[in-house]
């Protein structure tokens, strides 16, 4: 599996997205509280840019006339028929054991583990002197 780096963590405010793209595909990134969430920017059900809907709440309703929002700015709302979507898994609210939008897991990383890797390359001092370039090993 390949990583990308996408975004500073300061880019993507608390409960905003950030849509990139990735090997010819479209992601959100999502900021939940101290997590950052991945979901493809296509809906299962008819392939509507799912990313750039509403992010909302949960509507319950324990009982007839009992309506409660519960998981404040958790969920997405696909744009074009406003299925329901779980920002931190991807499962669809109306059938969650069959219908979800691909998720991707998000990591955040230091930025200097970022920029040395895993190899460090052997430095080697190069300097002019007069007319010869000199290396010093």
């Amino acid at each position: 599996m390949t990583r990308h780096v996408v975004a500073r963590v300061d880019e993507i405010p608390q409960g905003g997205r950030k849509i990139v793209s990735l090997n010819g595909r479209e992601i959100g990134i999502f900021k939940l509280g101290d997590g950052f969430y991945g979901l493809i920017n296509r809906c299962p059900h008819q392939g509507a840019p799912l990313c750039r809907g509403e992010i909302v709440s949960r509507l319950v309703a324990p009982s007839p006339g009992d309506y409660r929002l519960t998981r404040s700015g958790e969920m997405l709302r696909c744009p074009w028929h406003c299925w329901e979507f779980d920002i931190r898994t991807g499962k669809s609210l109306c059938d969650p054991h069959r219908v979800q939008a691909r998720a991707f897991d998000v990591a955040v990383e230091p930025g200097q583990i970022l920029v040395e890797g895993p190899f460090v390359a052997e430095a080697v001092k190069v300097t002019i002197e007069e007319s010869y370039v000199v290396v010093t090993m």
